[in-house]
Formats: structure tokens, C-alpha cells, sequence
């Protein structure tokens, strides 16, 4: 599979394509990060499926890969986790060569004791080859994204 850069933390201001929604969510926060961390993350997203490949207690460090459609193909690696609260991963490894970077980062926020907030980040370099392709990132992105507001019932 093609390697792909590694990114850090400014990555998410500096990306050739950035996406991000927010959300309030009528839940608590801990719930919240359990459903973006557990062993099923983004379940609810359609044509997504996440394995984690580290174990528990995961951190700085840990991977995962996931498959889009059953056909794009990628390895994960966290370079930022903040349990309960924030966790960030760039993309090493993909089995199409449409990007050069990709990453994506999450924050739950408590808002009381039975709300909370979620923001979810997504940012894309894309390879010469996968240029042509950039309005598919915005679509599949905002695909992600209008599951995740029905999954939790949010706005």
C-alpha cells in the first residue's frame, strides 16, 4: 500500500481541503466518547467500517484501519489522544494513491450533565492523481456527516 506523509496538529489549519461540523448532542459527553472510541467507531456511518489493531488502553500511538465502500482501504495512526475528550490520526497508509495526506480529528466537549458537543474534522491533501477526485472528498464527508447528525438525533 502507499505510504502517505505524516501530519501534525496544524495540519487541520493548513490541509488543501478541510471539512468540519459540530454538533450538540443530547447525551453526555462520556457516552459520547465511547461511541467514537469503542470497538465499533463510526458504526452508524454508511460504507464505513473501523478495526481497532491496537489494544486497550489506547493512546498516542495507537492504529486502526478502516475500509470505505469495501474498497478504499486505509491504516490509521493517533498522534494525538486525550481520553474522554479528543483524539487525532493521520492516515499511513492507503491502497489507492489519491492522497497525500489525510487526517482527521475529534473533540467532545461536556455542556452540562447530559448534553454535549462534538466537533469532527477531516483534512485532505490530494495526490496528482486523486485532484480530480476532490469533490468526491467533499461529498463523502458531508455523507459522514449527515449520518452522525441522525445517528444522535443532532443538528
Amino acid at each position: 500500500m502507499p505510504s502517505l506523509q505524516p501530519v501534525d496538529e496544524s495540519y487541520f489549519q493548513t490541509a488543501q481541503q478541510r471539512f468540519e461540523h459540530t454538533w450538540v448532542i443530547n447525551r453526555p459527553a462520556s457516552e459520547v466518547w465511547q461511541e467514537i472510541s469503542g470497538e465499533k467507531p463510526l458504526h452508524w456511518v454508511t460504507g464505513l467500517d473501523i478495526t481497532w489493531t491496537s489494544p486497550v488502553p489506547r493512546g498516542v500511538g495507537a492504529t486502526r484501519t478502516a475500509k470505505v465502500l469495501g474498497l478504499v482501504q486505509i491504516q490509521e495512526r493517533f498522534f494525538i489522544w486525550e481520553e474522554g475528550r479528543r483524539f487525532s490520526f493521520y492516515v499511513e497508509q492507503a491502497n489507492v494513491p489519491v492522497f497525500t495526506s489525510f487526517a482527521e480529528d475529534y473533540l467532545v466537549e461536556p455542556e452540562g450533565s447530559d448534553r454535549s458537543r462534538f466537533t469532527w474534522r477531516m483534512a485532505v491533501t490530494p495526490s496528482p492523481l486523486g485532484k480530480p477526485g476532490a469533490p468526491v472528498n467533499k461529498l463523502v464527508a458531508a455523507l459522514a456527516f449527515r449520518d452522525t447528525g441522525r445517528y444522535f438525533k443532532a443538528g
